[in-house]
C-alpha cells in the first residue's frame, strides 16, 4: 500500500481520536495490518476521497472468503495474465506457474538470474549486471503504467473507492 503524507500525519497526530481508537480495536485481530489503514482512511471523509481501491494483486479467494487465499497453480495462468495485475499470490515454492510467468510476462528464460532490462549485459543475455544507470522501460513497466492510470482514472471519475 502507498500512504500519502497527509494520511500518515493524520494517523500519527490524529486530530480526532479515530486512529487511536481503531488501533486499540485492531490489536485483538490476527491480521490487523490488513484492515487498520483501510478502515482509518475510509472513515475520514477528506481522506476517503484520496483512496484508490486496489492492491495491484491477483488473489483467488473462496466465496465467501476464508482466512487464506487459494494457492495458484498452472491452471490459473490464464486468469492471472488476464487480470493485468502487477502482482499475484500465493504460490508454492518452484511451482511451474512461476516459470510461465517468468517467460510470458517477464521475458525471462528458465534459470536466468535477472529480469531483462536496459542494464543487462553478458553472454548469454542478462547473465551479468551491466550499467545499472541504464534504465529503459520494458513491457512490464508499460503494463504497470496502464494499470495505475486506469485505477486512478476510475477513482477520480466516478467509482466510489471506500465501500
Amino acid at each position: 500500500m502507498i500512504l500519502s503524507r497527509s494520511f500518515v500525519e493524520y494517523v500519527v497526530w490524529g486530530w480526532d481520536n479515530l486512529p487511536r481508537t481503531l488501533l486499540m480495536y485492531y490489536t485483538n485481530f490476527v491480521s490487523s495490518p490488513e484492515g487498520y489503514f483501510q478502515t482509518v482512511v475510509c472513515n475520514e471523509p477528506e481522506l476517503a476521497k484520496t483512496v484508490v481501491n486496489s492492491d495491484l494483486h491477483y488473489i483467488s479467494w473462496d466465496n465467501p472468503p476464508k482466512q487464506h487465499p487459494h494457492v495458484l497453480t498452472i491452471n490459473d495462468t490464464n486468469k492471472i495474465i488476464a487480470s493485468k495485475a502487477a502482482f499475484a499470490r500465493k504460490f508454492k515454492h518452484n511451482d511451474p506457474v512461476l516459470d510461465v510467468i517468468d517467460k510470458q510476462l517477464l521475458n525471462r528464460e528458465k534459470d536466468q538470474l535477472f529480469t531483462p532490462g536496459g542494464w543487462c549485459s553478458g553472454n548469454p543475455t542478462c547473465s551479468k549486471v551491466g550499467n545499472i544507470y541504464k534504465i529503459t522501460p520494458g513491457p512490464g513497466s508499460r503494463r504497470l503504467r496502464f494499470l495505475v492510470t486506469r485505477l486512478t482514472w476510475m477513482a477520480k471519475f466516478g467509482q466510489k473507492q471506500c465501500k
